[in-house]
């Protein structure tokens, strides 16, 4: 059987204004944005390439904005993802890397998979990490 992860729920305090951040700044697609009243809203973005969405909303969650951390996206070229985030206005860590001696900052040229990040956070301050997989060759 498998176990597929398709949503994630991040607690915002203003829907609007992290709907702008992810769409616009992140560039994640919207798939939904469906509300019920006052009490009921729900939003459905999607990073570029992820078959996992994140919704955020009014009546979704009782978790604090701003509580979440570490939720993981993954690139194969980090300096490419941080100069894109740079770009559209995004305040992102240098590159870090992962080894033996622990975190070290900027980019080890030998570096293997899963072993360099970076890191930045929503306008609640729900923090995102972004991991290096499948580095390809230049």
């Amino acid at each position: 059987m498998d176990w597929k992860l398709e949503l994630v729920i991040v607690p915002v305090s203003d829907v609007d204004r992290a709907k702008k951040f992810y769409t616009e700044q992140l560039g994640f697609a919207e798939d939904v944005d469906h509300r019920v009243g006052d009490s009921f809203r729900v939003v459905q973005l999607t990073p570029p390439g992820s078959a996992c969405s994140i919704s955020i909303g009014i009546g979704l969650t009782a978790a604090a904005p701003g509580s979440y951390q570490g939720t993981h996206l993954v690139v194969n070229d980090i300096e490419a993802a941080h100069a894109e985030l740079v770009g559209r206005g995004v305040e992102v860590s240098e590159p870090f890397h992962f080894g033996p001696q622990g975190k070290q900052p900027g980019v080890s040229p030998g570096r293997g998979d899963f072993e360099t990040f970076l890191s930045f956070e929503d306008p609640d301050g729900n923090g995102w990490t972004v991991q290096e997989v499948g580095r390809t060759s230049s």
